[in-house]
């Protein structure tokens, strides 16, 4: 089957968002230059529904992360992803899920006895808090909630609710988590009235006003100016009534007349209403007479506006065509802007994205701040990302993770593998370090590491880990090798090219020769995560290893005033091309084997 067309994002979104406004603004001029007044009069009928839709849009924008967030912890508790009795995790998670969500003032998460962990957006400076949590000991007014989410599959919305502890209304989102039907917990998501206000105040302009009343009743739950009278909310009084706005104009709501919509062209969806303000200017209210689009929130998106927007007559539609006709071709040039703008940082980040994922992390640059806040958003997360990766990159083996992602694993069992182990050591290093100062003893550790580590790497070793100036290192794992003695040996001889060209160097500044004693030997191992739970590595175990220790240090006794010397048990022999060179050693009895081990000596 053909693989899907990929699109490019600038020509789409120039594309898309051209042809919407070719498309809105042509069917205005049309209409504007063929029609009478009371054509005129049912596009403004028109445009209320769409701004109706656009104002309810904006409202499930804001409410879409919350349900997704909501659907995604659900199914990370079903993968198990997620552990109640891993509470240091769960607190990451919520701390990343609640920071890009402003709307909502706190999330939290609990088990089945009410214990859990919760994150609260806290004061107006952005910090985070979160801890341990007892729901009914803390916030027993949410328990009512988790007693009901036992008894539904679905995630719901709570009704308003005045919490006295934190002396505001909140409206909850609720998400049961069950193993398979078994009830084991709830995610609990609090968005306040003052982030529902705020919405309508973003969603607001100086000439309309966008607000929110419960569906049921003309109790307000958002408007540009509630927040002026958050201090009379109490447990009795969760939601204002609309005759105690602060809106001068809504204040009046009650006595203003219902219109017919026909009359207007209206959805029979809306109510229409028109009252006077203070100034005597005409105004008209739309409320929704229900709404079952915002995701299940019972509320109803109300607005109101100069009554001029509806009632304008029809004038100078020539002028209008004409200035209409210049706009369309502006607006159709601020799209291509628009278009290449928005794209612009975003395949910066798909870019930048492609290198992370290789952990290529030296080619990625940081991504600029944008004006755009989702923009910028994605670029400081996106910075912080990669730094914090960076850090862990000094870490973690930078090739093993990547082999384990070619591998397509994040995870590795322990398992039995044949595995060519390398152990080196520098001859003298405790009596050579004894004259070097501090600094000077890591600088000289770092480099020595550094030109042993670059030889591992080249042929595709592992890096196990380094004990103080040695080094241990594998072959044959994560990736299955037909012959891992082969590499391994190569390896080694390219360690002592470098050591002897480094002493080259050390010479001529008169320093003293690095000694290095190098054993390899292949064998059964156990290789995999090894360790507790919370702090793994990916390590190999058993008496393959301890042979090639033993061997490394058996070049004391073979030769102590080589520069570099190499011995390899008969098993990495055996292995060996006929291209490397060796000669044999002879049975020899080491430390810790009851036998004694053929031994050679690589050249």
């Amino acid at each position: 089957m053909a693989a899907h067309r990929k699109l490019f994002i600038t020509p789409t979104l120039a594309s898309v968002i051209g042809a919407f406004v070719l498309v809105t603004a042509a069917a205005i001029l049309i209409i504007q230059a063929v029609t009478s007044a009371s054509v005129v009069r049912e596009l403004g009928g028109t445009l209320v529904d769409i701004g109706m839709d656009s104002a309810q849009t904006s409202f499930v924008e804001q409410l879409h992360p919350i349900t997704e967030t909501a659907e995604f912890t659900r199914l990370s508790f079903e993968r198990k992803e997620l552990r109640f009795d891993d509470p240091d995790l769960l607190i990451s998670y919520l701390y990343g899920a609640l920071a890009p969500m402003e709307q909502v003032s706190f999330l939290v998460l609990v088990d089945d006895t009410g214990l859990g962990v919760d994150v609260d957006r806290g004061d107006a400076d952005g910090t985070l808090l979160g801890g341990d949590i007892d729901l009914a000991a803390d916030v027993p007014i949410l328990v009512p909630l988790t007693e009901e989410a036992k008894t539904r599959s679905e995630a719901f919305w709570s009704a308003p609710f005045y919490m006295p502890g934190r002396k505001h209304t909140y409206y909850v989102y609720v998400r049961p988590l069950f193993e398979g039907k078994t009830y084991r917990g709830s995610l609990l998501i609090g968005m306040s009235l003052d982030r529902v206000s705020e919405i309508t105040w973003h969603a607001s302009t100086d000439d309309i006003t966008v607000f929110l009343v419960q569906e049921g009743s003309h109790k307000i739950v958002g408007h540009p100016d509630l927040h002026k009278m958050f201090d009379e909310l109490s447990a009795d009084s969760p939601l204002p009534d609309i005759a105690r706005v602060p809106d001068a104009f809504l204040k009046n709501f009650a006595d203003m007349p219902k219109l017919d919509n026909a009359s207007f062209d209206i959805s029979e969806d809306l109510d229409l209403h028109v009252g006077f303000d203070g100034n005597g200017v005409k105004r008209f209210v739309i409320l929704e007479q229900k709404n079952v689009d915002l995701l299940g929130l019972p509320v109803r998106i109300g607005t109101h506006f100069p009554a001029q927007f509806l009632d304008q007559p029809l004038e100078q539609l020539l002028v209008a065509v004409a200035v209409g006709a210049g706009l369309l071709l502006l607006s159709l040039i601020g799209a291509v802007l628009l278009a290449q703008r928005i794209a612009r940082p975003v395949q910066r980040a798909s870019g930048a994205a492609k290198e992370v994922a290789s952990l290529n992390l030296s080619a990625v640059e940081p991504l600029p701040a944008s004006v755009i806040r989702e923009l910028d958003d994605l670029s400081k997360g996106f910075n912080a990302m990669v730094s914090g990766l960076k850090a862990f990159n000094r870490y973690v083996p930078t090739t093993l993770v990547q082999k384990l992602l070619r591998e397509g694993r994040a995870e590795a069992p322990p398992e039995e593998r044949e595995v060519a182990v390398l152990f080196t050591d520098i001859a003298g290093f405790t009596s050579a370090s004894e004259g070097m100062s501090a600094t000077e003893t890591a600088a000289f550790v770092n480099h020595h590491l550094s030109l042993l580590g670059a030889e591992i790497t080249k042929e595709g070793g592992t890096i196990d880990k380094y004990i103080g100036d040695s080094v241990m290192a594998f072959w044959g794992a994560p990736e299955r090798l037909d012959n891992p003695a082969e590499p391994a040996a190569r390896a080694a001889l390219g360690m002592a090219r470098a050591i002897r060209a480094d002493n080259e160097e050390r010479t001529a500044r008169g320093e003293p020769p690095v000694r290095i004693r190098i054993g390899l030997h292949l064998g059964p191992l156990v290789v995999g995560d090894i360790g507790a739970p919370e702090r793994v590595n990916y390590t190999v175990i058993g008496d393959t290893v301890n042979a090639a220790s033993r061997l490394e240090s058996l070049g004391k006794e073979i030769d102590d005033s080589a520069d570099v010397i190499i011995l390899a048990s008969g098993d990495i022999d055996v292995k060996l091309s006929d291209s490397i060179d060796r000669h044999s050693i002879g049975l020899r009895k080491v430390k810790g084997k009851a036998e004694a081990v053929e031994v050679v000596r690589l050249l």
